[in-house]
Protein backbone atom coordinates (compact mmCIF):
# COMPACT_ATOMS: atom_id res chain seq x y z
CA UNK A 1 0.00 0.00 0.00
CA UNK A 2 1.30 3.44 -0.93
CA UNK A 3 2.01 5.67 2.05
CA UNK A 4 2.89 9.32 1.75
CA UNK A 5 4.81 10.85 4.63
CA UNK A 6 4.64 14.59 5.20
CA UNK A 7 7.19 16.51 7.24
CA UNK A 8 8.36 20.05 7.82
CA UNK A 9 5.45 21.40 9.78
CA UNK A 10 5.84 23.33 12.99
CA UNK A 11 5.26 26.58 14.81
CA UNK A 12 6.27 29.80 13.10
CA UNK A 13 5.55 33.48 13.60
CA UNK A 14 3.46 35.40 11.13
CA UNK A 15 5.59 36.47 8.19
CA UNK A 16 7.84 33.45 8.51
CA UNK A 17 8.42 30.52 6.19
CA UNK A 18 8.18 26.76 6.23
CA UNK A 19 8.94 24.09 3.66
CA UNK A 20 6.79 21.00 3.72
CA UNK A 21 7.96 17.74 2.21
CA UNK A 22 5.95 14.76 1.04
CA UNK A 23 7.97 11.60 0.61
CA UNK A 24 6.56 8.59 -1.20
CA UNK A 25 9.04 5.73 -1.13
CA UNK A 26 8.49 3.35 -3.98
CA UNK A 27 5.83 5.54 -5.55
CA UNK A 28 6.56 7.09 -8.92
CA UNK A 29 5.16 10.55 -9.50
CA UNK A 30 5.11 10.06 -13.26
CA UNK A 31 1.60 10.44 -14.68
CA UNK A 32 0.21 11.71 -11.39
CA UNK A 33 -1.01 15.03 -10.09
CA UNK A 34 0.36 15.81 -6.65
CA UNK A 35 -1.54 18.22 -4.44
CA UNK A 36 -1.45 19.77 -1.03
CA UNK A 37 -4.59 20.18 1.03
CA UNK A 38 -5.13 21.66 4.45
CA UNK A 39 -7.74 21.40 7.13
CA UNK A 40 -8.16 23.88 9.95
CA UNK A 41 -10.15 23.03 13.10
CA UNK A 42 -13.86 23.14 12.42
CA UNK A 43 -13.38 23.70 8.70
CA UNK A 44 -13.55 21.54 5.62
CA UNK A 45 -10.44 20.29 3.92
CA UNK A 46 -9.41 22.68 1.16
CA UNK A 47 -7.10 22.43 -1.81
CA UNK A 48 -3.98 24.57 -1.50
CA UNK A 49 -1.93 23.71 -4.58
CA UNK A 50 -1.46 21.10 -7.28
CA UNK A 51 1.25 20.17 -9.76
CA UNK A 52 0.89 18.04 -12.84
CA UNK A 53 3.90 15.73 -13.08
CA UNK A 54 3.87 15.51 -16.87
CA UNK A 55 4.30 19.18 -17.68
CA UNK A 56 4.81 20.96 -14.36
CA UNK A 57 1.59 22.96 -14.60
CA UNK A 58 0.71 24.33 -11.19
CA UNK A 59 -2.48 25.53 -9.55
CA UNK A 60 -2.97 27.54 -6.39
CA UNK A 61 -5.83 28.57 -4.19
CA UNK A 62 -6.37 32.32 -4.33
CA UNK A 63 -5.56 32.58 -0.64
CA UNK A 64 -1.97 31.37 -1.17
CA UNK A 65 -1.09 32.72 -4.61
CA UNK A 66 2.19 34.59 -4.57
CA UNK A 67 3.15 33.15 -1.17
CA UNK A 68 3.28 29.36 -1.67
CA UNK A 69 5.20 27.37 -4.27
CA UNK A 70 4.67 23.70 -5.09
CA UNK A 71 7.37 21.56 -6.66
CA UNK A 72 8.45 17.97 -7.06
CA UNK A 73 11.71 16.09 -7.29
CA UNK A 74 10.67 13.06 -9.25
CA UNK A 75 14.07 11.41 -8.82
CA UNK A 76 13.52 11.48 -5.06
CA UNK A 77 9.78 10.79 -5.23
CA UNK A 78 9.26 13.85 -3.08
CA UNK A 79 6.93 16.81 -3.34
CA UNK A 80 7.43 20.15 -1.62
CA UNK A 81 5.37 23.11 -0.57
CA UNK A 82 7.40 26.24 0.11
CA UNK A 83 5.31 28.57 2.25
CA UNK A 84 6.39 32.18 2.66
CA UNK A 85 4.79 35.19 4.32
CA UNK A 86 2.75 32.89 6.51
CA UNK A 87 -0.39 34.20 8.17
CA UNK A 88 -2.30 32.96 11.22
CA UNK A 89 -5.10 31.85 8.89
CA UNK A 90 -2.67 29.38 7.28
CA UNK A 91 -2.76 27.37 10.50
CA UNK A 92 -3.98 23.87 9.66
CA UNK A 93 -2.98 20.27 9.19
CA UNK A 94 -1.44 19.97 5.73
CA UNK A 95 -1.81 16.82 3.67
CA UNK A 96 -0.30 15.70 0.40
CA UNK A 97 -2.32 13.63 -2.02
CA UNK A 98 -2.01 12.08 -5.47
CA UNK A 99 -4.29 11.10 -8.31
CA UNK A 100 -3.54 9.73 -11.78
CA UNK A 101 -3.50 12.55 -14.29
CA UNK A 102 -6.04 10.76 -16.45
CA UNK A 103 -8.53 10.86 -13.58
CA UNK A 104 -7.97 14.46 -12.52
CA UNK A 105 -10.91 16.79 -13.14
CA UNK A 106 -11.08 19.31 -10.31
CA UNK A 107 -7.71 19.58 -8.60
CA UNK A 108 -9.09 21.19 -5.46
CA UNK A 109 -11.65 18.48 -4.78
CA UNK A 110 -10.43 16.05 -2.14
CA UNK A 111 -12.72 13.37 -3.56
CA UNK A 112 -10.55 13.13 -6.68
CA UNK A 113 -7.57 11.71 -4.81
CA UNK A 114 -6.61 8.11 -4.21
CA UNK A 115 -3.50 8.47 -2.09
CA UNK A 116 -3.02 10.51 1.06
CA UNK A 117 -0.47 11.18 3.74
CA UNK A 118 -1.13 11.40 7.47
CA UNK A 119 -0.68 15.18 7.61
CA UNK A 120 1.68 17.62 9.28
CA UNK A 121 0.63 20.43 11.60
CA UNK A 122 1.43 24.02 10.68
CA UNK A 123 0.76 26.66 13.32
CA UNK A 124 1.30 30.35 12.61
CA UNK A 125 1.29 32.67 15.60
CA UNK A 126 0.36 36.32 15.36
Amino acid sequence: EVQFVESGGGLVQAGGSLRLSCAAPGFTFDDFAISWFRQAPGKEREGVSCIRSNDGTTYYADSVKGRFTISTDNAKNTAYLQMNSLKPEDTAVYYCAAVPLLLLRVWASEYEYDYWGQGTQVTVSS
